[in-house]
């Protein structure tokens, strides 16, 4: 073996590197060991403990050099979320606010119609939302120009008049870049002070989105409100109320008028058109008012004001919008001072915005009026806010002074040492414009505005001067470090919304890591007995050393990458053991030949090494190439995957190759009784005769009917697709007791308006519940309230104690969450397809350079289409009868591309042997040499099919129920493409040999 010194001294450094890197890890644990023993179970102290050591010295590598706990933890092995738990959050950056801030919010008709227009393209499109609106403001108008609506004054010395709608786009999509780096700078600097260990922030391949994940995370409901704030501070004068009520009376009068003409055109009208005409008119009408003010009122709690109505209906006709709205006035009627115009209850305030917004309402009001809602409800329960009148003092109609003048913020304490308030540091203008705005309002209030909402509004007892001011109105600690946090690292340029969700349970992810791990051990050490067994002791145990020197390469090299071990990573690795069994069984096969030709057994060695390369080489790269498009195209956990499948392949090839080489001659030097099978299996489907080509339309048969089953079940059943396809919401639920499935469904379908779809997800006591639920709505909240209405669901129902708070909830009964945004979703599918396309087109293409006949690269990827074809329609026939979860998500996509890796294996080492027939012997028939090379197969066939098939049933048998859809489809792939291998790929590239060979000789007569 030619540089033998070299080989040996790179599997020395490599192991060494590896070790050197996995003792991080190590050091880690033994740390966190020693917290876990002090705390005594008490999280706080054992957060204290490891915070208190994290700049200490914990670990000097062999004296060479020293390393802290904060140095350990950065280095060891990176867990996914869904083995440690923790939160996986896709942001996007509104790309659209940013658009509008740039034109100074123009209500040019074209501009807006033009941005309308790019948010529809964008559903169906792979371009960036700058093209897709310059697209549609060509198609608008061709005749606009864009330097009309972003010649600003932030802007004029980059657009004029004269400039071009090109030359405008392109400074749109600087400034876009830009700002989507400021968002994603801004985002990383707020995690890093969120105090989160080993968080990950990337910019994903999609312009404006950004991938966070946190590890360990337990309070989903903060993170979400640290990454979606805007940090848009205001400060804004304000109306009193007495000032406000008269024109409420107005507003009201005039809605009234609106309704009773609505009503009286509506009974002119077909019955038909007035339905449509009351949905479109009464705003009242599309709320749901259960517990809002009216709901009161049916509880006998009637103002005096309402005792002289007949009844309720009567209250609503004559006040539609105080029904709504409670005006801020005492038990008499009398004003209350302040702002504060009006209470109403959650459910209505979408209602009064829509009344108040209404032009033929708005004309009442003031020019110079706005009205916010407050950040904070008035009661316990969290179901009322008050609304707020502000004055607009500014001729560009923002506020007088926002959160750009603060220079510091920090967590503070009120006079009495008991409120949590942010006190808040500002520059010389700001210091400037908050002097005059407090010595112009003494006696009145200042309303406090983030993010759209009030979060005070304290009234001016003086003139306040030298910069400084506080934010009170906090309810904890945590909320006022947070909002410290978001106001020092600055003002997001537009709104981040989370359009894709993950959040795992700690519980959760240890029941999966002790899963993955122990499937992983009894489908490692079944591997090992069956190469022992099959092979014998003397080549067994040399395949297993190779093996457990690849798996410690495996794990090093993703330890020293960086890279994030997932459950599905952990089928990678699982499934490299099988795949790397692969080189070894064509090694020993060809040898175990070379023996019966009649060679000795260095001899033999040596050929059996040479001549398995080739087929070794194109089966591992054709799998490699499949590893390289999921990691591209796949996101999160199969992007894992792909990572661990792709360095599992590299160094199984080295192990096999190499490490098992050097093994074997230095086992010559010392004798040559060297087995490479055992006794038992000698002669397993050794010298078989099927005929393969002669009863190849049998096998069309039957592959024919499994696949007109398949596209059957495609029309009549459908196919089960997860939230990643179609969008929405799933949760994992855990109970205390069993639950049945309908009671569930019936329980939440009264808070979500519509019944969710709900499943038993592994044990009878836990559910994994998909709604659709305002899936499209991108507000701050949606997500908080979804999971509040979710509880109170299950609360009602009694399913859960109605003592146990929204926190308990997401800590002890929701196992883990997932949120698909309509838009991601659009794009998964996308991905998914350019994914399998691209792998089909590769492999065709590999298989063309390699064998130099398109007919064995048409074989091949038809063999691959059936497979997956026959995998698909199983998943349709099957779903909803089987225990298990088989729903097409990302997970699945990454199995039918693993399955087309693994079958164009196979498939290439059968094309391999065909061409070694041909080229051996050229005398013989094409039909005898092709029969001769797949029986020659069947062998090594049999043994990696097996071996495979085996892991693959640990891992779907102890895996845990994450994984166990994924693993099925994996288990019919191994099967199927086994089978597509030697009956369908093969016998395909012979007919179209043989139809183009036909055609050839009718045109040469």
């Amino acid at each position: 073996m030619q540089n033998k010194g070299a080989i040996l001294s790179f599997a020395i450094l490599l192991a060494a590197i590896c070790f050197y890197q996995l003792t991080f890890t190590w050091k880690a644990k033994q740390v966190e060991k020693d917290a876990v023993e002090y705390a005594q179970g008490n999280p706080d102290k054992e957060y204290f403990y490891l915070d208190s050591i994290s700049g200490e010295v914990v670990y000097n590598f062999l004296g060479l050099k020293k390393f802290t706990f904060k140095d350990v933890k950065a280095l060891e092995m990176n867990l996914g979320l869904d083995l440690k738990g923790g939160m996986n959050v896709t942001l996007e950056v509104s790309v659209v606010d940013i658009i509008r801030a740039m034109s100074n919010y123009s209500t040019d008709s074209t501009f807006n119609a033009a941005l309308a227009r790019a948010k529809q393209l964008q559903k169906n499109s792979q371009s960036d939302f700058v093209t897709l609106f310059g697209q549609a403001f060509e198609e608008i108008d061709p005749n606009a120009k864009l330097a009309s609506v972003f010649n600003t004054l932030e802007l004029r010395d980059r657009i004029n008049f004269n400039t071009t709608n090109a030359e405008v786009l392109k400074v749109i999509e600087t400034e876009t870049d830009a700002a989507i780096d400021n968002s994603f700078n801004i985002i990383r600097t707020r995690i890093d002070r969120f105090g989160v260990a080993q968080p990950n922030i990337q910019k994903l391949q999609t312009k404006g989105r950004i991938l966070v994940e946190l590890p360990g995370v337990k309070d989903q409901n903060r993170v979400r409100d640290l990454l979606q704030g805007t940090a848009k501070l205001e400060f804004w004068e304000t109306y009193e109320n007495q000032e406000v009520y008269q024109y409420l009376l107005l507003a009201n009068q005039k809605i009234k008028e609106m309704q009773t003409l609505a009503e009286e055109d509506s009974k002119a009208a077909a019955p038909e058109a007035a339905e449509t005409k009351a949905k479109e008119t009464e705003a009242v009408d599309t709320t749901g008012t259960e517990s809002s003010l009216l709901s009161e009122l049916e509880a006998g709690t009637e103002t005096d004001s309402t005792k002289s109505l007949d009844n309720l209906a009567d209250f609503k006709k004559e006040y539609p919008l105080f029904a709504l709205l409670n005006p801020s006035t005492d038990q008499s009627g009398k004003l209350f001072p302040g702002p504060v115009v009006g209470m109403a209850h959650f459910k209505d305030t979408s209602a009064i915005n829509t009344y108040l917004n209404l032009e033929q309402v708005k004309s009442i009001f003031p020019r110079n009026m706005s009205f916010r809602w407050t950040a904070k409800a008035t009661d316990a329960t969290g179901n009322y806010y008050r609304l707020i009148a502000l004055k607009i003092t500014t001729r560009d109609g923002r506020a007088p002074l926002d959160g750009d003048v603060i220079t510091d913020a920090r967590q503070d304490f009120d006079q009495f040492g008991s409120s949590p308030e942010v006190t808040r540091y500002m520059n010389s203008e700001g210091d400037k414009i908050w002097s005059r705005m407090t010595k112009e309002n003494i006696g009145k209030s200042i309303a406090i505005v983030l993010d759209g909402y009030v979060r005070s509004f304290p009234t001016v007892q003086g003139e306040i001067t030298g910069g400084r001011s506080s934010i009170t109105g906090l309810e904890s600690i945590e909320e006022a470090k947070d909002l410290a946090n978001i106001l020092k690292s600055g003002k997001m340029p537009a709104p981040a919304h989370i359009i894709q969700e993950a959040i795992v349970g700690p519980s959760l992810g240890k029941e999966a890591i002790n899963r993955g791990f122990f499937s992983f051990l009894i489908a490692f050490i079944l591997v090992l007995v069956y190469m022992l067994v099959f092979y014998s002791k003397d080549a067994g145990l040399v395949a297993n050393i190779a093996l457990i020197a690849n798996m410690f390469f495996i794990i090093g090299i993703l330890a020293s990458l960086g890279a994030v071990l997932t459950l599905p990573g952990i089928a990678g690795i699982v499934l490299t053991i099988g795949m790397s069994v692969d080189a070894n069984v064509l090694i020993y096969e060809r040898v175990q030949e070379e023996r019966m030709a009649g060679k000795g057994i260095r001899l033999a060695i040596i050929d059996g090494y040479n001549n398995a390369y080739s087929a070794i080489i194109d089966g591992q790269v054709t799998t490699l190439l499949t590893g390289i498009v999921l990691y591209i195209f796949g996101s999160g956990p199969i992007k894992g995957f792909a990572t661990t499948l792709i360095i599992g392949i590299l160094t199984s090839m080295f192990s096999a190759i190499f490490l098992t080489r050097i093994i074997f001659e230095w086992r010559l030097k010392k004798t040559e009784k060297i087995l490479f099978t055992s006794s038992r299996t000698e002669n397993w489907l050794r010298n078989t005769k099927i005929k393969f080509l002669e009863k190849r339309k049998i096998f069309y048969i039957i592959s024919g009917t499994f696949i007109v089953l398949s596209i059957g079940s495609f029309f009549v059943r459908g196919l089960n697709y997860g939230i990643d396809f179609k969008g929405g919401r799933t949760y994992v639920v855990r109970f205390d007791e069993e639950v049945k499935v309908g009671d569930v469904q019936n329980a939440l379908a009264i808070v979500f308006g519509e019944a969710p779809e709900v499943k038993t997800y592994g044990e009878s006591n836990q559910v994994k519940i998909t709604t659709e639920y305002k899936i499209e709505d991108t507000s701050q909240n949606i997500d908080n309230e979804t999971e509040s209405l979710l509880m109170k669901g299950l609360q009602d129902a009694n399913f859960i104690d109605k003592s146990v708070t929204l926190q308990q909830f997401t800590d002890d009964y929701q196992m883990s969450s997932q949120k698909v945004g309509p838009t991601i979703s659009d794009d998964i599918r996308k991905d998914s397809a350019i994914a399998i396309f691209f792998s089909l087109i590769i492999i065709f293409l590999y298989i063309l350079v390699r064998f130099r006949n398109w007919q064995y690269g048409l074989g091949a990827v038809a063999a691959l289409a059936h497979d997956s074809l026959i995998v698909v329609g199983i998943f349709s026939l099957l779903y909803g009868f089987l225990p298990f979860s088989l729903e097409i998500d990302q997970a699945f996509i990454a199995a039918i591309l693993t399955v087309v890796g693994y079958s164009i294996n196979d498939t290439v080492v059968v094309f391999d042997r065909i061409r070694e027939y041909l080229h051996l012997y050229p005398k013989r028939d094409v039909i005898e040499n092709t029969d001769n090379a797949l029986n020659s197969t069947l062998r090594r066939t049999f043994s990696t099919s097996l071996s495979t098939f085996i892991v693959l049933l640990a891992i779907f048998l102890f895996g845990g129920t994450t994984i166990r859809g994924f693993t099925f489809a994996l288990l019919i792939g191994v099967v199927v493409g086994t089978y597509s291998s030697l009956f369908i790929a093969t016998p395909i590239a012979f007919d179209t040999q043989k139809r183009i060979a036909k055609v050839i000789v009718k045109r040469k007569k």
